[in-house]
This record gives structure tokens, sequence and C-alpha cells, in this order.
């Protein structure tokens, strides 16, 4: 009876393994006739299929809980929003208590929970929250298809002028370039103290967590902008979807680069070497190599006498140059001399000259002019006249 059994175990093993190679073969022949384009593409209209209560009837077993602190100037805006915070996470059994003496936020998952990641959806919903995102806006991550990231630049940068600036341009005049980034990624971005949260797809996630770090990293937006307009429409061709879209992308070069500082002084290194260096001449030893050493103490006294004096009157002649300099006249610049050139265009008077100069040769040393004047007889010479 035992043979029988193990006998027709073997065989119903080898029948299994027959029908699974078959299937196997079947579905590798089915995946090598179907086009690559085709394995790559989600079809359209194509949606996960929503967890629901039937998925997970017997509930969790154990109760989850997240909390979070939220600043004092969110206090006025989440007293107003909570009801209709408490009503969108009561859809999936989770409760919510907002304490406004610690200043937090707690969610919790209850008996009712049957979705183990509701919890987790939860707890991003109250970090949005307290990251100044409105309520409309942060309540679309209760959603399938959506998530967030919250990206700290506080630390990325030293100084708080540079990372004040940089994060302005981020957001840009007007708020333009933070627009344009959301249409792009189609995600929600809100830039609120240290921190920047943004709420999306996960690939509108990934580009603005890139383009945000490149900010701060001294990167200007509008490079990564203009790549993402690029890549929008070569999505739309289906032929470049298998292709590398490099040669389509711009390379932009970093032009005004600070050069790092040299040093005046440029120490080099000497070459390594195992022998200690050689030991200094001492003063007796530069004696006997010049032969000082064997001459007398009056001999000695009198050269180092006419050494000293020798060093002195190099220092007088020195010092008689420095007052001589005094009194060198400096180079004075040549004057240039000022040429009034009469104008071209003025006409000169001839006749005038003429008069001039026949007025001067007619006049001579105590002579009367050509043209004497008659003189008047003075008053008094009159009135004798009459007298007489």
């Amino acid at each position: 009876m035992k043979r029988g059994r193990g006998r027709s175990r073997k065989r119903i093993q080898t029948k299994v393994l027959q029908r699974y190679c078959l299937v196997s073969e079947t579905n590798v022949l089915f995946l090598n006739n179907m086009d690559e384009s085709q394995l790559f593409t989600v079809p359209d209209g194509w949606k996960e299929p929503a967890f629901t209560k039937d998925d997970n009837p017997k509930g969790l077993l154990e109760e989850s809980s997240f909390a979070t602190l939220f600043p004092k100037y969110r206090e006025a805006y989440l007293k107003e929003c909570w009801p209709l915070v408490q009503k969108a996470l009561g859809d999936s059994h989770i409760k919510a208590t907002l304490d406004l003496i610690e200043g937090s936020i707690t969610v919790c998952t209850t008996k009712k929970t049957f979705d183990p990641y509701a919890v987790v959806r939860a707890r991003d919903l109250i970090k949005l929250l307290a990251r100044s995102v409105p309520f409309e806006q942060a309540v679309r991550i209760l959603e399938d298809d959506m998530a967030c990231d919250i990206i700290k630049i506080g630390t990325l940068v030293r100084t708080r002028e540079r990372f004040v600036k940089r994060r302005q341009r981020l957001i840009g005049p007007k708020g333009s370039t933070l627009k344009a980034l959301e249409l792009l990624t189609n995600c929600y971005v809100m830039v609120q103290g240290n921190t920047v949260s943004a709420l999306g797809p996960f690939n509108g996630l990934k580009e603005v967590r890139k383009v945000v770090l490149d900010t701060m990293k001294n990167i200007h937006p509008i490079y990564n902008i203009k790549t993402l307009m690029i890549k929008r429409e070569l999505s739309k061709d289906p032929e470049l979807r298998l292709q590398s879209w490099e040669r389509f992308l711009p390379n932009f070069r970093h032009k005004n680069l600070t050069k790092r500082k040299e040093p005046k002084k440029k120490t080099t290194k000497k070459e390594y070497t195992p022998f200690p260096p050689q030991q200094p001449e001492s003063q007796i030893d530069k004696e006997l190599a010049t032969g000082e050493f064997f001459l007398r103490e009056s001999v000695k006294k009198r050269k180092k006498m006419e050494e000293i004096k020798v060093k002195q009157a190099e220092v007088l002649s020195k010092r008689q140059e420095e007052r001589n300099r005094a009194f060198i006249p400096p180079k004075e610049k040549p004057v240039m001399k000022k040429t009034n050139k009469a104008p071209s265009e003025a006409k000169i008077n001839i006749e005038a000259i003429k008069a001039k100069v026949r007025k001067a040769k007619t006049k001579k040393l105590g002579a009367p002019s050509v043209n004497p004047v008659p003189q008047t007889k003075p008053a008094h010479d009159k009135k004798k006249k009459n007298k007489g």
C-alpha cells in the first residue's frame, strides 16, 4: 500500500511540473511576441483597485498613533477647520484630537479601521496642516494616487542673508516661478519658513525636490524649468518614448565661478631624506678655515676696528645722500604754449590797418597833429574885452 501511494504522488508531481512548464513557455512566447513599447506603457484608463473593507474584514490587531506639533500662529486656523478635518478622517475611521494647551495634533486608529495605510495618510495630513498648507489642498493626501514631501532647506545655506535670497529666487517675482513649477509637475508647492511642502504625484515630487535642492545650491530654477518644459513636449511623441533624450536637453555650464584664493607664499615640501641635515660651521671652524685663529689678539682687534670703520663710512655716505636729496630740485613739466589761432572765417579790415599806419607815419615828437583841433578861448578873456 505504501509503495502505491508513493508512486501516485510522484505521478501527480510530474503532471503539475509539466503543466507549469507549458504555462511558463506560453508566457515567454507571448512576451517575446509583444512590442517593447507595449511592455513599458500603462494602458489608458487603468487604475489600481481601491482597498475596501472586504479586503480586510477583521480589521487591525493593534492601535497605531502619530502626533505632531504646530506653531502658535496656526492655532486660529486649525480651530476653524477642525470639524472638516474630523469629518474627512472619519470616512477612514481615524480618530483625530487637537490639543491647544500643548500645541499638538494626534491621529490614531480605531476598532473600525480596516485600511492599515490610512493612519499614515492621516499623519501626512496633520504634518501639512502644521506647515501652513490650507485644508483644501492638504485633504487631497487621503487619495490613493497622492503623496507629499516636506523638504528641509534651513540647514543647506550657512548665512541667513544668502538663504533668504535663494528662497525668494525659488518663489520668483509675484510667485511666477513657483506657479510655473506647479504647472509642470502637477504638484502643489508651499514655501514656509525653513521648509518647502509639496503635494502631488510621485514623479512630480521627485522633480520638485530636485529643483528646490538645486536652487539652494545656487543653481537658478529657470534652468530646471526649461528642461521640464522640453521633457513635457518630448513625452507627447510616442516614437521618442524608448529613446534617450540627452541630445534634446540643454547643457548649462557655470560661467561665474569664484576662483579659490591662492596663498601669497607657496611652501614647497622638501624631498624626504633619511639622513639628518649637516651641522652648521661654528665660529672657530670659520676662523680655522680663513687662518684668523692663529693670529695674535692685537692683530684681530685691529682687523675688527678696520671693518667697523668701513661699515661706518658706508652708513655715513648713505645718510649724506639722503640729506642731499632734499636739495635736488624736482623735474618740472614743460609748459605748453597756448597758440590763439585766429578763426579763418573772420574777415580782416585792411582799410582800418592802412589808416593806422598813415597816422603813425605823420606823428612826430612834439609836432601837432595833421588835423589840429581849434582852441577855445576861456570865458574870463571875453569879459575883459566887453569891459574895455
